[in-house]
C-alpha cells in the first residue's frame, strides 16, 4: 500500500502522507490541521538510485525525528516518512515514497532515529524518461490522535512536512558491452573493438541506445590489475561504439563510460585477447 494521500482541508488543500487515508475519503474531512511540533534533519539517503526498466528499486533512508513532549511516536496513529519530490515543493512535478511508513526508535524523550525506504516500481509508471536526475528529500509527519483515519476532525489531527533535507540522483540503469577482435590476432596487427552504450527507457520499459556519449576505450596487460585509456570514443546515433586499435600484448579490452546526471557510470566486462 503506498503511504500517500491527498487530504482536503476546509481551508484549502493539504498534501498528506499517511498510511491509513485513502485519497477517496477526501471530501469527508472538516477542519484544518494544526501544525505538529516536530522537525527532522540528519536526513542519509543513497548519492544515486539505479533504476531499470521493470524490477522495483528500494532504496533505505534514515533521519532524526525532534518532537514535543505532547507528540507520541509510539502511538498506532502516528506516521512520518521521508520522500523525494522534483519542482516546487507546494506543486511538485512528481514525488517518490515508500510503500510503508518509517519506523523510528526513540533515542531520546524528544529525538527519534527513523529508518525508511523509497520503493520506485518502474514497471507500474512511477517515473518518466524526463525524471531522470536530481531529486529533492522532504520528511513529514502526522499524528491522528485517535481521530477515525476515514473521516477526521482534521483540527485535531497533526500535520508537519519539511523539505531542504538534501538531494539524490534517480538515474537511468546503464548498460556497456565491448567485443574485441579478431581472436587471437598477431601482435602489430589491427583490432577492431565494437561494443554499446544502452540505458532503461522509463516509459517503454525496454533499453535503448545512448547516442552521442564520450566512452573510453581501456586496456589491462595480462597478468595486471589496471585499465589504462587508449582513446576516447563516441557513440553513434544508435549507442554503437566501433574503433580499432593496435595489437601488442595479451590483455583484456574494454569500454568505461564515466556517467552523467541522468546516467550512471559503468564499465564493460573485459574482453580477453590473445596476441601471438
Amino acid at each position: 500500500m503506498r503511504i500517500r494521500a491527498t487530504v482536503a482541508a476546509v481551508s484549502g488543500a493539504l498534501a498528506l502522507s499517511a498510511l491509513v487515508v485513502p485519497a477517496a475519503h477526501a471530501a469527508t474531512t472538516s477542519g484544518t490541521p494544526y501544525t505538529l511540533d516536530a522537525s527532522f534533519s540528519s536526513v542519509t539517503i543513497a548519492k544515486a538510485i539505479k533504476v531499470g526498466t521493470t524490477n522495483e528499486v528500494s532504496t533505505k533512508y534514515s533521519y532524526t525525528l525532534t518532537h514535543g513532549a505532547d507528540v507520541d511516536i509510539t502511538a498506532q496513529d502516528f506516521y512520518t516518512d521521508a520522500f523525494l519530490y522534483r519542482g516546487a515543493f507546494a506543486d511538485p512535478d512528481a514525488e517518490l515514497y515508500g510503500d510503508n511508513p518509517a519506523t523510528c526508535t526513540a533515542t531520546s524523550a524528544t529525538t527519534a532515529t527513523c529508518t525508511g525506504t523509497i520503493d520506485i516500481h518502474p514497471a507500474d509508471g512511477d517515473l518518466t524518461n524526463a525524471g531522470a536526475g536530481s531529486w529533492n528529500v522532504a520528511a513529514e509527519a502526522i499524528a491522528f490522535n485517535g481521530q477515525n483515519p476515514d473521516s477526521p476532525d482534521m483540527s485535531k489531527v497533526g500535520y508537519k512536512d519539511q523539505d531542504g533535507l538534501g538531494t539524490t540522483l534517480v538515474q537511468r540503469y546503464s548498460k556497456l558491452t565491448v567485443n574485441a577482435s579478431p581472436e587471437p590476432v598477431y601482435k602489430g596487427k589491427t583490432l577492431t573493438v565494437t561494443g554499446k552504450l544502452s540505458r532503461a527507457n522509463w516509459e517503454d520499459h525496454l533499453y535503448h541506445g545512448y547516442t552521442g556519449q564520450p566512452v573510453k576505450l581501456q586496456f589491462r596487460k595480462a597478468g595486471t590489475s589496471t585499465y589504462t585509456t587508449v582513446k576516447t570514443v563516441y557513440t553513434d546515433s544508435t549507442g554503437n561504439l566501433k574503433t580499432t586499435t593496435t595489437a601488442s600484448y595479451d590483455g583484456y579490452w574494454r569500454f568505461s563510460f564515466a556517467g552523467t546526471s541522468t546516467t550512471p557510470a559503468v564499465s564493460a566486462t573485459g574482453d580477453y585477447v590473445d596476441v601471438k
